[in-house]
């Protein structure tokens, strides 16, 4: 474990889990006001179309930082795989910095 902060594309990743959790959050209330309510279809016809693209931002950068951090094969799917049931890249990242999956790793020394 570490408590180094991220840097770099640490950063942009933890910013992609924050935007796609949000984005679903946006999207679960919006069904939530279309299907149960019955008021209105605004929530799911906004949040639908960002959540797409924050959805596609959040698998790129999460590859992106699995090649530049040097991630292992299960971390990569575990990171990708989170982004499809709602809300589970916020814990994800959380769990992530803590492991230190969110840091530079130093150069190996020749």
């Amino acid at each position: 474990m570490t408590t180094q902060k991220p840097t770099g594309i640490g950063k942009l990743f933890a910013a992609a889990c924050l935007i796609e959790g949000l984005t679903w959050t946006g999207l679960l209330i919006g069904m939530f006001l279309k299907y149960v309510t019955d008021t209105t279809d605004l929530g799911v016809w906004l949040f639908g179309r960002l959540h797409g693209v924050a959805f596609m931002f959040y698998v790129v950068v999460a590859v992106l930082a699995a090649l530049r951090l040097r991630w292992p094969w299960w971390a990569t799917t575990l990171a990708i795989l989170a982004a499809v049931p709602p809300l589970v890249t916020i814990p994800m990242e959380i769990w992530y910095q803590r492991r230190g999956f969110l840091t530079e790793k130093p150069a190996a020394q020749p």
